[in-house]
């Protein structure tokens, strides 16, 4: 159990802080009130807590509690919590009195110019969401686009569900020596993956064959599915469903999308086709019987190509990396940055819901408290193997004038210590917390008037920003010679082990991003104008050839396995338009000093702080001080697979 720290191991912010303690905060004047039970960030996570009998989690954000609670009966009730308040949202979506309400203030022009711009913004959005579940409509149609709305829904649900199922082939069509790669259920073997990292050729060839084979009921789903967005996005005003999806984004409509894609796949091609000569090669190097490269070789011969250029053995990084000290690094970047620092507070009991889960308070070194973040870092039985972010509780200005101060979790799948070992992180694991943290960050600093936008509810091709950003502090040397010390010796991480693991990522990165525009493309096209011209397989065959490179394996359907096709229908474009953003943020703004108060305080101002509640091609201009262009999204991407992180080290 971590006890609390004297007063005076707190350190001259917190002195401070405790010697003003009175209320109020944020956007009401005056500091937060603060606990007395902080410890110091590093310990704090390489220590092993004792375990606690009772396990609760205060905040019950049903979203967060049915995915990550350890207890069923938890996961239950609230999987049972989200169905009400979804039929409550659902009922207030249909509430033509409230429509009616909201139109006729946003009809008022004079009114309209009397509120400021954040809660304009937020009418408008609200506008929207009305009028996209079709309330705007007769009551014929209406009935229809409700209809509608419950069918995609059924039907998302049921393609995602069928995303995950393996398929079964007898065990008899397949060589002995392989089998033991797969689960066994009596005559059959069940691929339920594409065993992408195996080192057997074979087993990859048949992972992808049996796994991706067609499924005549999920193609059915999958056909229904953009069918029916197409004729609710028709129904309640739009040409496509793709420009429904994209009203309010950085891209704005899918005719900019398509350029963009189409841009940057042509600015790869050249690139593309000499990192698949490379891969071929390797192929050839290490199975000269079988050199032609296809679609289930991408992923383990450019992992191939790195381990054989770059000794990027993971193992060889992890002592460098205790959680403690990445933690510790963190709170000195922040500081550095944004004038903000953690202090790890001991939660009340029943506070939260595992006994390994840390509470991080948020303090800036004027404003106070700004937030609080509870990190669920640490692997258990039952727990997603996901990374991610949730928010518990929105920030907003209430109506007393005090801030009400967001509260998230971070959710990771990170080793426990063992021994007298600390929690030990690959630079992969390292990579994840700072993106994570990054998410963090913009729901902390997010200081919105209303909880609807706060933090990261804001455009999705705009939301992994700020996560994006960090993975350039955390390849930069400067970053993470700050805090990088190996666990027994304190040896500082040397600087050639940094630059080549910066150097590995440049292996194979255009062929991989290349991958990437095909899965965008497909989507835009999938969404984009219906009927479609042929079937979702055909479209994939022609797609994969023209913006991927590798043949397409024939009785294969990737698409029935592309579960980001129900949460990022027509969006599946956004994580290159971030990474376009965040490279550029970067290389305009930090990559000469990643410790820059000014540039910090400028992407505070500019960038955090509005969450969605401004549009976000003008927090990017705000940012750049300049509007880019599709070409400067492009050239940012391209630029990146030749970053010199070497020219920005310092010496060690």
């Amino acid at each position: 159990m971590l006890r609390a720290p004297r007063l005076g191991c707190l350190g001259p912010v917190t002195w401070r802080l405790l010697r003003k303690i009175r209320g109020g905060g944020g956007g009401g004047g005056g500091l937060r009130r603060v606990s007395t039970s902080w410890s110091p960030v590093g310990a704090a996570f390489n220590v092993k807590t004792q375990p606690e009998r009772e396990k609760l989690f205060g905040e019950r954000r049903a979203d967060f509690v049915k995915i990550a609670h350890p207890d069923p009966a938890y996961r239950e009730a609230a999987e049972e919590a989200c169905r009400n308040i979804g039929t409550m949202v659902e009922k207030l979506n249909t509430n033509v009195e409230l429509y009616q309400s909201l139109k006729k203030l946003l009809s008022d022009e004079k009114l309209v110019a009397s509120l400021d711009p954040e809660t304009r913004k937020v009418a408008e959005l609200f506008l929207f969401d009305f009028e996209i579940s079709g309330i705007h409509l007769d009551e014929e149609k209406r009935k229809r686009a409700v209809d509608l709305n419950v069918k995609i829904l059924d039907l998302s649900s049921a393609f995602i569900m069928q995303t995950h199922f393996p398929n079964k082939i007898d065990k008899h069509l397949l060589p002995n020596h392989i089998l033991y790669n797969f689960v066994h259920d009596g005559d059959h073997a069940l691929i339920s993956s594409l065993h992408a990292e195996s080192s057997d050729d074979l087993v990859r060839e048949v992972a992808y064959k049996v796994f991706l084979y067609p499924n005549p009921d999920q193609l059915n789903c999958l056909e229904e599915l953009l069918s029916s967005r197409d004729h609710l996005a028709k129904l309640v005003g739009y040409s496509t469903f793709a420009h429904r999806a994209l009203q309010g984004t950085i891209a704005k409509s899918p005719e900019i999308v398509t350029e963009f894609l189409e841009k940057l796949s042509e600015k790869l091609s050249e690139r593309t086709i000499k990192d698949f000569e490379m891969m071929k090669e390797m192929k050839m190097k290490l199975n000269p019987q079988n050199s032609t490269l296809m679609p289930w070789d991408h992923p383990y011969y450019s992992g191939a190509i790195r381990a054989e250029r770059y000794n990027i053995e993971p193992t060889l990084y992890c002592p460098y990396f205790s959680l403690g000290a990445c933690m510790e690094g963190l709170n000195l970047l922040f500081h550095q940055l944004l004038g903000i620092s953690f202090y790890v507070e001991q939660p009340e009991k029943g506070e939260v819901w595992y006994e390994d889960v840390r509470k991080l308070a948020v303090v800036h070194e004027t404003e106070g408290l700004l937030g609080y973040i509870y990190c669920d870092f640490f692997q258990r039985a039952d727990k997603p193997h996901q990374d991610c972010h949730f928010t518990i509780r929105g920030g907003r200005l209430k109506e007393n004038g005090e801030y009400q101060l967001p509260v998230v979790v971070l959710m990771l799948n990170l080793p426990h210590s063992t021994n007298n070992v600390p929690p030990l992180l690959t630079p992969g694991m390292l990579e994840n917390l700072f993106h994570e943290m990054g998410h963090a960050m913009h729901s902390m600093l997010g200081r919105t008037r209303y909880q609807h936008v706060t933090g990261t509810r804001c455009p999705t091709d705009f939301a992994e920003v700020p996560s994006i950003l960090m993975e350039y502090f955390a390849s930069d040397y400067r970053v993470v010679n700050q805090f990088a010390k190996h666990y027994q010796t304190g040896q500082a991480l040397p600087k050639n082990m940094v630059s080549r693991l910066c150097e590995s990522k440049k292996i194979c990165a255009a062929a991989d991003m290349q991958l990437q525009v095909f899965y965008a493309t497909l989507d835009q096209i999938y969404h984009g104008k219906h009927p479609l011209k042929r079937s979702t397989t055909d479209i994939l065959k022609e797609t994969q050839e023209k913006f991927y490179g590798l043949p397409y394996v024939p009785n294969t359907a990737w698409q029935l396995r592309f579960s980001h096709l129900v949460g990022y229908g027509a969006k599946y474009y956004s994580y290159l338009m971030s990474r376009a953003v965040a490279s550029m943020v970067w290389k305009e703004c930090f990559v000469h000093d990643p410790f820059s108060r000014a540039m910090g305080e400028r992407y505070r101002r500019e960038m955090l702080a509005h969450g969605g509640g401004k549009e976000p091609i003008l927090m990017v201009q705000g940012m750049l001080q300049k509007c880019p262009s599709v070409e400067d999204f492009v050239s940012a991407l391209v630029s990146d697979l030749d970053m010199d992180f070497e020219t920005y080290f310092m010496d060690s």
